[in-house]
């Protein structure tokens, strides 16, 4: 009889291949762009709209039990993923470029939203005690920024370094692309290898049946007490931030007759991809440990204000410009810390909206708002940034952070919820 499986040789990897083509579409895509010319108003168009899938990822869930295992969809996945990240490379070097490269995207987004359900229910099924889950927990975390880091830092970093060294920018996304799906589909292969293949991991119910729950889950979850109030909070908490992030890249990347402070690609790799995430890593923590000690209840209002106030920075840098990349590094610390912080609270206010029976898939429906949270305000952040200038786009996005405000001041959070119980 084959011996049990460590879960170290696959919750790593499989965290790690969750964050990968995630960076890929929500930020290297950005960037890549920028570099390749697309103007601020079609870049956050367009990259905005690759949010969809995770928006509506709640809708075929129930496709995943119905047809095929757990397993089997999460290397499927990986090998989808692997290909579309091989023609983004090829497709950068066609006329039709923005086009086609955006449609390999959307399905790499399509890939990448299906592969988190099947993961998702097959870290349950692979780690089936909670003492286990408990344990793996910040396995997990620790993974999956590590992967953002390695994409937004490594992989922009390298791009920008074969920029430097005179390659075309279409030769080193290429180049850039190519690596990552060679990595991926290596993934791909060594999961196909390694992942346990747990008993109770197969085809779940009928489909007549599995629908009717999907329906009746939908319904429990609109029924919810206070949901008006809960789901303007899942959409309005982060509708400052859904704009400057959209922003972010190319502001920091413009020229400085543009408006932008001019920093090469490797520069913004080096500041906003590595010293950035583990500001934002850092404060994701420090959130989490300051919800254990008070309770959700009495630490929101301090971490959303931590949140939102840091978004100030934008409006000093494109004021000041500063040229010393110590201070830009250190203002973007500041504001990504200060998002991490508030983050923890908006993931915990969902765990909190969730709980109770159906709770997984009540979650996956607070994502899926969250996402468009994220969507529709970078939609239209491009348009806003050319008609205002980055100073006033900066200055907008502050005062749009007031909606959050009002909506935590009506929604009801259960008093303890959150707070660590000492024994």
């Amino acid at each position: 009889m084959t011996p049990p499986r460590s879960p170290w040789a696959w919750v790593p990897s499989i965290s790690f291949s969750q964050a990968v083509p995630y960076v890929a579409v929500m930020l290297l895509s950005t960037v890549m762009y920028k570099n390749l010319g697309v103007a601020n108003d079609d870049l956050a168009f367009y990259t905005s709209w690759l949010y969809l899938p995770w928006v509506i990822k709640p809708l075929w869930s129930p496709v995943v039990d119905l047809f095929g295992t757990k397993r089997r969809w999460t290397v499927l996945m990986q090998l989808v993923a692997s290909m579309a990240l091989a023609a983004v490379a090829l497709t950068l070097h066609l006329p039709q470029f923005f086009a086609l490269s955006l449609t390999v995207l959307w399905l790499m987004a399509f890939a990448s939203a299906t592969h988190d359900i099947a993961s998702d229910g097959y870290y349950m099924l692979g780690l089936p005690s909670q003492h286990q889950q408990a344990a793996f927990v910040g396995v997990r975390s620790a993974f999956y920024k590590l992967a953002m880091i390695a994409g937004q830092g490594g992989l922009v970093y390298l791009a920008g370094a074969l920029i430097a060294a005179g390659k075309d920018p279409v030769h080193a996304w290429s180049v850039v692309f190519g690596l990552t799906a060679a990595l991926f589909l290596a993934l791909c292969g060594y999961h196909q290898l390694v992942l346990p293949r747990p008993q109770g991991d197969r085809r779940t119910g009928t489909t007549g049946a599995l629908w009717t729950d999907f329906i009746d889950t939908f319904r429990s979850f609109f029924r919810k007490p206070g949901i008006v109030p809960v789901i303007g909070f899942l959409l309005l908490y982060r509708l400052g931030e859904a704009q400057l992030l959209k922003m972010a890249a190319p502001f920091l990347l413009d020229p400085r007759a543009q408006g932008g402070l001019g920093l090469t690609t490797s520069e913004f790799g080096l500041v906003y991809g590595t010293i950035g995430v583990v500001a934002l890593v850092v404060g994701g923590i420090a959130g989490g440990m300051a919800i254990a000690r008070f309770g959700l209840k009495k630490a929101i209002w301090p971490m959303l204000f931590v949140m939102h106030v840091p978004d100030l920075v934008f409006v000093y840098l494109a004021t000041a410009m500063p040229e010393n990349i110590t201070v830009i590094a250190a203002c973007l610390a500041i504001e990504q810390f200060g998002y991490g912080f508030g983050f923890a609270a908006f993931m915990l206010y969902m765990i909190m909206v969730a709980d109770g029976e159906h709770k997984t898939a009540h979650y996956a429906i607070c994502t899926g708002f969250m996402a468009l949270g994220m969507m529709l305000p970078g939609m239209i952040s491009g348009k806003l940034q050319q008609w205002l200038g980055y100073q006033h786009f900066f200055i907008w996005a502050c005062i749009s952070t007031l909606p959050a405000f009002v909506m935590t001041a009506l929604v009801e959070i259960q008093p303890g919820f959150g707070k660590r119980q000492d024994q």
